[in-house]
């Protein structure tokens, strides 16, 4: 998580670092601003978490790796609470399994709200001084670990709403129904690169986590990938042919998976009458067939690519062609868009050809294991624990999606799940091994 590029840091930009860290904090609270007290006492399931707790979990990561580091007159809130909010970091003396989180009744909400005043009063006292390089490159740290925890606010509300018979909106004063036929999507379109040696990493003075470095030369074979993301109509093809009955496209342990859990959809879909819905966090609507297709699995990605007789591009070729492709936050679909639903690519008289959808609307499952880039050395202490230490087992997704902050997703970040996970806004965009026929 800790970058480790070698940069200055300009002691005099404060106030700008003070207004970031309000900025910051305050889209947190502006996500639970529709939840009540009993809302956000739900836990879903083992992989999600309350929103009580990521309010509380991410004010923790700032009293305890700045204030009660650097701050000598700060005392901490509550003692006990060091231990209750720590996630998984062993250094730091221990905490409670992830799965029971949902059971913490105390502290109560006003509490976890009162925990936050107090250590952002204290951060501003701080942050109003002569703070060190090293406050806020933990600072710098701090904040994207809270943009982290607001995605996971949405897709864990979201799932905990969907396990209620009530089908509960997270948004209900923005419902909105779409017609099922609405969207008209461009044809999906090719685009080719040529063989050769590319460097890949992260590659700017701006922040990055330490997984995406060091910067690095990667070879690739000539390769072609999607000009956008496949569409919900595309995977109802998949389904109509028998995809998720036919063993010879799953992997080995993806199959397993389709069995024992009874797959026969994506997650949040479900047939009504001869047609498909999906819960949204406006609530249950008409499937598109034009929006992109999203949570999903990488087994169910897999084997889409598979189905269509292509394949899931690697984490680099994905890198090389978001860098080339024009792509931009600022207007992508991400969380500051306030849809929090994957938006479908139109056909615009304004807009040049050329791929889509790079970043944001869907996360982007790659073939990529989530693994160490050559040189990469993990932080010292208890920084080092964040994601050097889950780079087993764990499968690369690229882009960010409608949930993710604008200002947190770049073309080198690395996102990471096992690859039956679906929870998140997952999404699947095709490459294929460069030919005459896909050029």
């Amino acid at each position: 998580m800790l970058k480790t590029l070698d940069r200055p840091v300009e002691l005099p930009s404060l106030p700008a670092w003070l207004q970031r860290y309000r900025e910051v904090r305050s889209q947190t609270l502006k996500l639970v601003e529709t939840l009540g007290p009993d809302d956000q006492m739900v836990q879903s399931m083992a992989d999600a978490s309350p929103s009580k707790w990521h309010l509380a979990h991410t004010t923790w990561f700032f009293e305890e790796f700045i204030l009660a580091q650097h701050f000598h007159r700060y005392a901490r809130f509550d003692e006990r609470f060091s231990f209750l909010f720590n996630s998984y970091y062993k250094r730091l003396g221990g905490h409670p399994h992830r799965s029971i989180r949902g059971t913490f009744s105390r502290p109560n909400l006003d509490q976890v709200r009162l925990y936050r005043v107090c250590v952002d009063n204290a951060m501003e006292e701080l942050l109003a001084r002569e703070a060190s390089a090293e406050v806020l490159r933990l600072l710098e740290l701090g904040l994207n670990h809270e943009q982290q925890h607001q995605e996971l606010i949405v897709t864990d509300i979201k799932h905990a709403f969907w396990i209620n018979p009530l089908r509960p909106s997270y948004q209900p004063e923005r419902m909105r129904v779409v017609a099922a036929t609405a969207t008209t999507v461009p044809s999906l379109e090719w685009y080719c690169f040529d063989e050769g040696l590319y460097q890949t990493g992260h590659d700017t003075p701006d922040f990055a986590f330490d997984n995406e470095l060091p910067r690095h030369p990667t070879y690739l074979s000539p390769f072609c990938i999607a000009s956008r993301l496949v569409t919900n109509g595309e995977y109802l093809e998949f389904m109509a042919d028998g995809g998720y009955t036919r063993p010879e496209l799953w992997l080995s342990d993806a199959w397993d998976h389709v069995c024992e859990n009874q797959w026969t959809a994506p997650l949040y879909w479900e047939q009504m009458g001869d047609g498909w819905s999906q819960f949204t966090c406006r609530g249950t609507v008409p499937l598109d067939p034009g929006e992109p297709v999203c949570h999903v699995s990488f087994y169910e990605a897999d084997a889409f690519a598979r189905w269509a007789g292509v394949r899931l591009p690697t984490e680099s070729e994905w890198e090389v062609a978001a860098k080339s492709s024009g792509c931009t936050a600022i207007s992508a679909n991400l969380l500051e868009s306030g849809i929090y639903h994957p938006a479908p690519t139109v056909h615009s008289r304004s807009q040049r050809p050329g791929m889509q959808q790079m970043l944001g609307d869907a996360w982007e499952w790659t073939s990529s294991p989530y693994s160490a880039y050559p040189g990469y050395c993990p932080p010292a202490g208890a920084e080092g624990e964040y994601n050097g230490k889950f780079m087993c087992n764990q499968m690369v997704l690229r882009g960010g999606s409608c949930v993710t902050p604008r200002s947190h997703i770049r073309e080198s970040y690395r996102n990471f799940f096992l690859p039956q996970k679906r929870w998140q806004f997952s999404g699947i965009r095709l490459a294929n091994d460069r030919n005459d026929k896909a050029a």
